[in-house]
């Protein structure tokens, strides 16, 4: 069974064997979380993401999906790059934001990840509603089938940590 651990801090100065990157689908940097994990990884992760592009990917990364490629400077092995869902009040995206955590936990498993740090995807610029997306997150976090021994979720202020607490049942 798969451990969860909640962590007040910035994910990209949290080791872990991975780190998911919130990203967007061009995979070539952006702001918030996918910004922050480009500017401390360096340039190596953004010439592998521009590689991916360049070969598998030359539309961009779907949402839903996941795919790995080197974690630079950062306390990682790899950066797990996902795609959010934007949230939208008349549709239900809920599926996609799922496959976000469960892509992720499939990518990590292939590159032999034993420990996994996630960001609340699609929670900040993207609008989905903090407390849903904690829900989603550990929910299907517990449900998936995975190698992974330990998932940390590195939450960037203290509402994302409470809403992760409540919801994990430790708040």
């Amino acid at each position: 069974m798969t451990r969860i651990v909640l962590v007040l801090g910035d994910i990209t100065r949290h080791p872990a064997d991975a780190i998911v990157n919130a990203a967007n689908s061009s995979l070539l940097g952006g702001g918030g979380v996918d910004g922050a994990i480009h500017r401390a990884g360096g340039p190596e992760i953004l010439a592998e993401c521009r590689a991916l592009r360049a070969s598998s990917y030359g539309r961009g990364l779907a949402a839903g999906s996941a795919v790995a490629t080197t974690a630079g400077r950062l306390p990682a092995r790899w950066v797990i790059h996902t795609v959010g869902p934007v949230w939208a009040a008349g549709e239900d995206r809920s599926a996609v934001l799922a496959s976000c955590y469960r892509e992720s936990l499939r990518v990590a498993d292939e590159v032999g990840a034993r420990s996994v740090s996630f960001p609340a995807v699609s929670t900040g610029v993207y609008g989905w509603p903090m407390d849903d997306g904690a829900r989603i997150a550990i929910s299907t976090v517990r449900a998936a089938s995975t190698s992974v021994e330990e998932v940390s979720f590195v939450l960037f202020g203290t509402t994302a940590h409470h809403a992760f607490e409540t919801t994990l049942g430790v708040g």
